[in-house]
């Protein structure tokens, strides 16, 4: 019986009604002596909280996406085949452009909200590269599959659940296709395609997006085999112009990494609540010793790039959770390299999804004239794509159409938020570097 399904729901609900109701009818009917009499109402009770715990976790599960099975739960699932070492590049000198194409099986996606908006479809990707063999959600825009768009090609946004956490998150609880559909219909973004992998591919621990030989390769599974399989089955731009990464909490890590390790691959990056240091997440592999910690830190890439890459990275946050990673990053960037970063108050929320949802459509407006921006020209705005010929999704041709406001517009409101000077929630200067601070500061909140 699946864990998220319906029919492991209805059990709790049944096993929980039963349990409440055992000690009313039976309570003053146990016979026997008194030792058995009390083992037997004790047992009674334990069983009413038994239930009603696992009950309530149930209900939290589905409601956030933590956990996806039983093997996640448990701590006994592992994505992971083989894990070569595959050099700095994450290649492993595969020839990636001689590769035969590879042609996927989509089924519709179950699981909480994920048959509507049209639905998310679902295949299980092996990675030719990689060595990861896991699922991956993929949504395609309302246009896509219109008689005007046949011969148009979309762009892609990567999307990073948090640790624990479920890829399905971004469409179960963030309602992230829900949300955006009505604005692409309405022309106020560009129809993207959004892909959501697996990114917790090992029992018990946090890859970190990263590459560590012998034991993962999750950096090559989500910026190399999940693009690849991407193009090679759906009609989306190419890499870097046409893509971009998005998280929050551990996943806003991975995203701005990825973007920034790879600016060949990605050319925009949205971080939400992340942080910069690996060994912000506790549980990341990435954080295990020195060097992977150097490696793994975008804020350090950046510094010791010699020539900026051309990214375009946002960050939102609230002191102490995620401001301070951004604030960090924008103080040292360099063009072409260009930095938003916005501070929310404490009074939006948490570090959960009550404080991520609402972002999600300036998120996207921001994502719109970034990668309008990419492909068409040299600002840093851009137009919509809503309608056959506007900017956000490009022709086979390569040429854009006529552009309209709405991207500038997005992109005006997010720089109109940021704050005028840094804030640092009573961060060290050495966490303020790092973006270790996004934790440091979220431990001390009363």
């Amino acid at each position: 019986m699946s864990l998220t399904g319906t029919p492991f729901l209805l059990t709790s609900f049944v096993l929980c009604a039963v349990a409440l109701l055992l000690p009313l009818a039976l309570w003053s009917r146990v016979r026997g002596p008194a030792p058995v009499r009390g083992a037997a109402r004790l047992l009674m009770l334990l069983f009413a909280q038994g239930t009603a715990i696992s009950l309530v976790f149930v209900l939290v599960n589905n409601a956030n996406n933590l956990y996806d099975n039983w093997a996640d739960l448990l701590g006994t699932g592992n994505h992971v085949q083989q894990a070569a070492d595959l050099g700095v590049d994450g290649t492993g000198g595969i020839s990636l452009e001689n590769l035969p194409r590879m042609r996927q099986t989509f089924r519709p996606a179950d699981g909480h909200r994920m048959r509507q908006a049209g639905g998310v479809l679902s295949t299980d990707l092996r990675g030719r590269v990689s060595g990861v063999n896991a699922e991956v959600y993929v949504w395609l825009p309302p246009q896509y599959n219109e008689p005007a768009y046949r011969h148009r090609k979309f762009p892609v946004v990567e999307l990073f659940s948090g640790y624990p956490g479920s890829a399905k998150a971004w469409f179960g609880s963030a309602r992230v296709h829900e949300q955006l559909r009505p604005m692409m219909l309405d022309g106020r973004i560009a129809p993207f395609i959004l892909v959501a992998p697996r990114t917790n591919l090992l029992a018990r621990a946090d890859t970190g997006c990263a590459n560590i030989p012998g034991t993962v390769n999750a950096d090559s599974w989500l910026s190399i085999d999940v693009p690849r399989m991407v193009m090679d089955n759906f009609r989306a731009e190419s890499a870097p112009n046409g893509w971009a990464t998005a998280g929050y909490s551990a996943g806003a890590h991975c995203a701005t990494k990825l973007a920034v390790a790879h600016p060949d691959r990605y050319r925009a990056a949205v971080s939400m609540s992340g942080y910069n240091d690996p060994k912000g997440e506790r549980s990341s592999l990435a954080g295990q010793n020195p060097e992977l910690r150097r490696r793994n830190n975008p804020y350090l890439e950046l510094l010791a790039d010699r020539v900026p890459p051309r990214i375009a990275l946002y960050f939102s946050g609230e002191s102490g959770d995620g401001y301070q990673a951004g604030a960090a990053i924008r103080a040292i960037a360099k063009p072409p390299t260009s930095v938003d970063v916005v501070l929310l108050p404490r009074s939006a929320g948490g570090h959960d999804m009550g404080l991520w949802r609402p972002q999600l459509p300036e998120v996207f407006r921001w994502l719109t004239a970034q990668l309008d921006a990419g492909t068409g020209g040299t600002g840093s705005t851009g137009g919509t794509a809503g309608t056959p010929g506007s900017g956000g999704a490009p022709g086979s041709d390569g040429k854009d159409g006529p552009r309209d406001a709405g991207g500038t517009a997005g992109a005006d409101r997010v720089r109109s938020s940021l704050p005028h000077a840094p804030s640092s929630g009573g961060s060290t200067r050495a966490e303020l570097a790092s973006g270790t601070a996004s934790r440091t500061g979220a431990a001390r909140r009363p």
